[in-house]
């Protein structure tokens, strides 16, 4: 007896719908991953260029405030006189400078007001004024 098996053609044809689907859908994985990880290095090149700008506008504050307090400390000077003053300092958000005991410190209370701390003694006079004081005063300038 001879048997005789037909094959489907429909089977194998659907077997090759059934691998171009999965390759299509992996595909589509893969690409969408891809579109993923290019955003994610564009928010990270933003991110990177915001940090350069807010960076350089802190050191830029950082040089204004610098010279705000130098040119306040060079006008006390000359205030005093350069031949009274012995030291200057700046400790704790405060800027000391230390006089002799028989300088002429008008011109300074005149300035500074109430917000100069003074400490006489035999030897010396130290002048301690709050440097927010001073910023505040550069503010209200501009």
């Amino acid at each position: 007896m001879i048997v005789a098996v037909k094959r489907n053609k429909n089977l194998k044809l659907l077997k090759i719908v059934v691998v171009a689907i999965f390759l299509a859908a992996g595909a589509y994985f893969f690409y969408s991953k891809y579109q993923q990880n290019q955003e994610e290095i564009k928010l990270t090149k933003e991110n990177q260029e915001i940090l350069k700008l807010e960076e350089s506008k802190d050191s830029e504050n950082k040089l204004d405030i610098e010279k705000a307090i130098l040119s306040e400390v060079e006008k006390a000077v000359e205030l005093v006189g350069q031949e009274h003053i012995r030291t200057i300092k700046i400790i704790d958000n405060k800027i000391v400078i230390v006089c002799e005991a028989n300088s002429n410190l008008e011109a300074l209370f005149v300035r500074y007001g109430a917000m100069a701390m003074v400490k006489k003694t035999l030897n010396e006079t130290v002048i301690a004024v709050d440097i927010n004081f001073i910023l505040k005063s550069r503010l209200y300038e501009k």
